[in-house]
């Protein structure tokens, strides 16, 4: 399947209108026998035309009382499309939206609180990197619906010849230890452009540190702590042992061209990376393999950044019960697993990984998903993001700056842009 850019979980652009939209609240009589008809948006990708048509028939034999009307939405423009659906009084019942997007949606009160019914949907055993952000000043608004993050895509030929199992790559010394044997001959030991600021972010959570942390109602940037800057130098040490340039992201070129023309031992990327690679480059088909980035013990995978989806119910939906017992079939662990297979998904639970054990690249997700972690919970994120001080930070200090003043100052900026709204 294709997977979207992780990127744009967290990303609001451009406009749409409502003009397609079905008014739940002129819909309760059309199914006939006095059914309720659920008006649900699932985003683009979402799921597949037979996963969703097999679902609905489930469902709806369940459930005889509701009607599913399942529309499929685009990502781009949905994030305007939404707040105009909080604000009005046609929204749909059930809305899914990307994990990082909740705060914002729930800051203005338009988001149903669930708070009361989490332990009914198994929430002890949800990712946290689905849960934490889908929660917004100590109440749980989104849902956990399925999550998506980083693993290593690896050339296994590669790595057979340069006397290298990847199963023994357990801590992150191991990584950079193995990926110096692999970066020699004309072989880059790993394409890792400079300004991959998630992978980056990983490496903060694994030393204890954050991106940025909240204290007594205000927020500090937090790239200038010890924890960020020990995160730094390891960065630096592992981009070194490629080519990839200082000064881009994973997008400019694109890191699954660059893998594909090229000797790349390794790249860091969702799994369905790999499929784009073999499609530009077919005699790399049965060549490339997987594995959960490394931690900084052998103990427990590399931190993550989890990407993903989370179900939210608007305060003014006209069926808020159906709309609970939608969530509660497509969240729970019967659908969960049926969705992970499908569709390559890590499920929403710890607890489920074991379902997609026989995918590989999905099986690597699933492990490293155990230690994902969410962008900091705040609605003033995505204008962090928009101005980005983390990626001119990062070129600052691969070539040549010194960490601890470039830190100081992104830092800053992070600082003012997270604390402009207050």
């Amino acid at each position: 399947m294709k997977y979207r850019s992780l990127a744009l979980l967290s990303a609001l652009v451009l406009s749409a209108s409502l003009a397609a939209c079905s008014s739940s609240n002129d819909s309760d009589d059309a199914g006939g026998g006095g059914r309720t008809v659920l008006d649900v948006w699932l985003m683009r990708d979402s799921v597949s035309a037979e996963f969703q048509k097999e679902f609905e028939t489930g469902f709806e034999k369940s459930h005889p009382g509701i009607d599913l009307e399942i529309q499929i939405q685009e990502w781009e423009g949905i994030g305007e499309k939404v707040t105009a659906a909080l604000a009005g009084n046609d929204a749909p019942d059930v809305i899914e939206v990307g994990n990082t997007q909740v705060a914002q949606y729930a800051q203005s009160g338009g988001l149903t609180d669930f708070s009361d019914r989490v332990d009914e949907l198994g929430g002890s055993d949800w990712i946290e990197g689905l849960a934490e952000p889908g929660s917004y000043d100590g109440k749980q608004y989104g849902i956990p619906y399925y999550a998506a993050n980083r693993v290593v895509i690896h050339r296994t030929d590669l790595f057979e010849k340069a006397g290298v199992d990847p199963a023994g790559i357990r801590t992150r010394e191991q990584w950079i230890a193995a990926t110096r044997k692999l970066d020699r001959g004309g072989t880059q030991g790993i394409y890792l452009p400079g300004q991959n600021w998630y992978v980056l972010a990983g490496f903060v959570w694994d030393e204890g540190g954050d991106l940025a942390v909240e204290s007594g109602g205000k927020w500090k940037g937090g790239l200038d702590s010890p924890e960020a800057l020990r995160a730094m130098d390891f960065y630096r040490r592992l981009q070194a042992l490629g080519k990839g340039p200082k000064d881009s992201d994973e997008a400019r070129p694109p890191q699954a061209e660059v893998m594909a023309k090229g000797q790349v031992a390794q790249l860091i990327a969702v799994p369905g990376g790999a499929e784009v690679i073999e499609e530009m480059n077919p005699e790399l088909k049965g060549k490339l393999g997987f594995f959960p980035i490394p931690g900084k013990t052998a103990g427990e995978p590399g931190a993550v950044f989890t990407g993903g989806s989370d179900l939210v119910v608007p305060a003014v939906a006209a069926h808020q019960e159906e709309a609970f017992t939608f969530i509660r079939e497509l969240t729970g662990d019967a659908w969960q697993k049926r969705l992970a297979v499908a569709m390559s998904y890590v499920p929403n639970k710890t607890t489920l990984a074991g379902a997609v054990s026989a995918d590989p690249g999905t099986a690597a997700m699933a492990a490293g998903a155990a230690n994902g972690h969410a962008t900091p919970n705040t609605p003033q994120w995505a204008a962090v993001e928009a101005k980005n001080p983390i990626k001119e930070y990062m070129t600052a200090v691969l070539t040549g700056g010194d960490a601890e003043s470039e830190a100081a100052e992104a830092s800053r900026t992070i600082t003012d842009t997270l604390n402009s709204g207050s």
